[in-house]
């Protein structure tokens, strides 16, 4: 939100008042408070006035270093924030310093400004006329404002399908229902991080607004309404780092199953079908070779008007649970639509209702609108006793033999409404659907003993219940390409887990499309066929859609105990497992705009195809890269550009890497320890290489070290391994054996 005119002016109808000094200092054993006055005070009845902002500067873990002004202090609760861990480290206080870790934050000696040092150099600062408490037409806001470096980049903001460098863009964190091809987002987190070893979270769930160098290009400036504003940096210093401290702070991903990284096949989401429908495709995939995991039965599965009540269409659907027992029997794991919007013809409204377990008017009438389901109202998730009750709905519709669950909308969220806890409705507005996707998660967690979404809207925290996915978008190259972008952007914000519309949502793609988005999905965390109004499935497209699905299929259940062991990774450490290329490649400038390609995991680069021709243009860092299709060698630093039939793409396996390949092809949750092959890649003389096996119950089952002394590489195979292969990519050269166990081989 842009409170001035240009460098010289203040917005018509504003009233500025910037922190000008820090008046008077209280030091405490784990914190700074400051007096900060927005005025010069040269004399006694220079402080007979305000407004006067109290600041306080501490920190709730090392390397991360808390800052929260507040005009008044007597402001009403405003209801419940982001569940955030708090360690309260040991600091060091000084004159006018704290330090956590290896971040100071330091206020200047003179006038206002603070200071964020680490490792003997200035990250970021608040500078003079920064820190405000802003009135606009008369509604209150607080603004900070911290500096950005020449060729400093800002990224992150939650899911965001515009440019992947954020400078120059006014960000507002709201959710909105808007596809995927405007501002609008549906995943909106306040955090951003620079490729200057430093991200910022903006510690409230409500509407912050961001101007990321765009009121002022040396600035990323952000406001809350209101009387206080709390923020924290976190230092890094490499992206890597930063998302490992934030998500301690925020909450790390959970691990999904290892079946959901499988392919998925959905009914989609307005075309017509019934068990005979659903075998067909199924059929249909078997009779090709297509390894189908997961059936998903979107909206239609319930009865029209009466969405959301959790029953199947006993007019489509007699015998749920024998149709979904027969699914199981072929290997299924099945997924059932479903949002927190409760039509008035839904079994569920009644009960609400009566409970009290809907969201209400502040007169006490239940809300209700017209704009999805006629006459819908909302489960109230501040009720601990409508959670309950919702779960105990859900449950049911789990017993029928529903593995997973995909929590649909959660943007449509009124302001107009009283909570149940007091909470206030704006800030709830983003916040709704982290008690939305809590609630089914853990429902789920309880009857199965393992839980997956598959989330459109999320927001701080959000992570912790994967997997999301990208919501609605065309069938057309540029929403893949800006599919990828949010993708990215989300993962730069703690999401490891990310997914999209295969093939795209709305309307029917060409055949060229769905084909090389089939290869972009299948190398993705999750992979999902699904439409608006047309079925996804190859045959429909032609002959050589089912021989891509096929190969991107089978490559990517080999490629699962390399895979897994990036999911475990994202469990961890909160890092993604598809990575912009930056998480990567930090010291290289070339890699800090790339948006049309990532990493998956630490040793693949993938470069999805976005043209019909095949053309594709991408660029190769330092090292000899080799094509894990094809075997060619590409020696980076350098951008280069390929042409690929639809068999094929850029995935290229970064230099030093062990690649570990499963022995299965069929399915992506198998024993990955046995029947392995372990793929060297371009060792470097003396530097260790390693991959861990994992298992998929998260474990680690054992590790492949490898390294190369004058021409010979020594491998090392320990833990609880099966079968498995060494051989060097490229060579002939190969051994063999059983259990742990060491081999030699030659260089070529």
């Amino acid at each position: 939100m842009k409170f001035t005119d240009g460098n010289w002016l203040i917005r018509k109808g504003v009233s500025a008042h910037y922190a000008a000094e820090a008046f008077q200092i209280e030091r405490s054993d784990d914190r700074l408070k400051i007096l900060a006055s927005t005025w010069l005070v040269k004399h006694k009845t220079d402080t007979l006035q305000g407004p006067v902002l109290t600041v306080t500067i501490d920190s709730p873990m090392a390397d991360v270093i808390r800052v929260r002004a507040v005009h008044y202090e007597g402001s009403v609760w405003r209801g419940r924030g982001f569940d955030l861990r708090d360690e309260g480290p040991a600091v060091e206080i000084g004159e006018r310093s704290l330090t956590s870790g290896k971040l100071t934050a330091k206020l200047a000696d003179d006038g206002w400004g603070i200071e964020f040092e680490a490792e003997g150099r200035t990250i970021t600062r608040s500078p003079g006329k920064s820190l405000a408490y802003m009135l606009d037409q008369g509604t209150p806001y607080v603004q900070e404002q911290l500096s950005l470096g020449v060729g400093e980049n800002v990224y992150g903001l939650g899911e965001r399908f515009t440019a992947f460098v954020k400078n120059g863009q006014v960000v507002d964190i709201w959710h909105r229902d808007g596809g995927t091809n405007s501002e609008q987002a549906y995943k909106n987190v306040p955090f951003y991080l620079t490729n200057r070893g430093y991200g910022v979270f903006v510690n409230d769930p409500g509407p912050v607004s961001f101007e990321v160098a765009s009121e002022r290009s040396g600035r990323v400036g952000f406001c809350v309404p209101g009387e206080s504003l709390e923020y924290m940096v976190v230092y890094g210093p490499s992206p890597k780092e930063i998302l490992e401290k934030y998500t301690r702070l925020t909450g790390r991903p959970a691990l999904p199953p290892a079946w959901s990284f499988g392919l998925w096949l959905s009914t989609s989401f307005t075309t017509d079908y019934d068990e005979a429908t659903v075998n067909s495709f199924v059929q249909g995939m078997a009779d090709r070779d297509i390894p189908l995991r997961v059936f998903h039965f979107d909206c239609y599965w319930m009865r029209a008007f009466h969405w959301t009540d959790l029953v199947w269409d006993p007019a489509v659907f007699p015998d749920p649970n024998a149709m979904l027992a027969r699914l199981h029997e072929r290997g299924l794991k099945v997924c059932a639509w479903m949002n927190p919007y409760i039509a008035q013809a839904s079994r569920l409204f009644e009960e609400g209702r009566e409970a009290g377990f809907l969201l209400k008017k502040p007169n006490g009438d239940v809300w209700q609108g017209d704009e999805w389901q006629p006459g819908m109202a909302l489960v109230d998730f501040t009720n601990p006793a409508a959670c309950e009750w919702f779960q105990a709905r859900l449950g049911e519709l789990i017993d029928t033999g529903v593995d997973a669950l995909k929590t649909d909308f959660g943007e449509r969220i009124p302001t107009g409404v009283a909570y149940f806890d007091g909470s206030d409705a704006v800030r709830m507005h983003n916040l709704y659907t982290l008690l939305y996707n809590r609630c089914v998660y853990e429902v789920l967690e309880k009857k199965k003993g393992e839980a997956v979404l598959f989330a459109r809207s999320a927001t701080a925290g959000g992570q912790q219940f994967p997997v999301h996915w990208g919501g609605d978008c065309y069938t057309e190259f540029e929403a893949m390409a800006e599919s990828l972008r949010g993708g990215l952007s989300l993962g730069l914000c703690g999401f490891g887990f990310w997914s999209h519309d295969i093939g795209g949502f709305e309307g029917l793609p060409p055949a060229a499309i769905y084909k090389r988005w089939v290869a972009f999905g299948l190398l993705s965390s999750h992979s999902r066929l699904h439409g608006s109004s047309s079925y996804r499935v190859p045959w429909n497209y032609d002959d050589e859609a089912c021989d891509v699905l096929r190969f991107f299929t089978k490559l990517k259940c080999r490629l699962m105990p390399y895979l897994f062991a990036k999911a475990i990774e994202a469990r961890d450490r909160g890092v993604p497992v598809m990575r912009a290329m930056l998480l990567e490649f930090p010291a290289d400038p070339a890699c800090h705009v790339l948006d049309r390609q990532y990493m998956l995991g630490d040793s693949l680069l993938v470069a999805p195809v976005f043209s019909s021709e095949g053309e594709v243009e991408f660029y190769v860092p330092e090292g000899r890269w080799t094509s894990l299709i094809d075997g060619k060698a590409l020696e980076g630093p350098r951008w280069v550009r390929e042409t690929h039939g639809f068999l094929s793409l850029p995935l290229l396996v970064r230099p030093g890497s062990i690649l570990a390949l499963g022995g299965v092809d069929s399915r992506p949750d198998y024993d990955y320890a046995s029947g392995l092959t372990f793929e060297i890649y371009g060792l470097s003389e003396g530097i260790a290489a390693s991959s861990p096996v994992p298992t998929p119950a998260g474990e680690v089952a054992g590790t492949c070290t490898a390294v190369l002394r004058d021409g010979r590489v020594h491998v090392e195979i320990a833990g609880a391994i099966g079968d498995w292969t060494v051989r060097l990519a490229g060579s002939s050269a190969s051994a063999t054996g059983s259990g742990p166990g060491s081999a030699e081989l030659t260089m070529p």
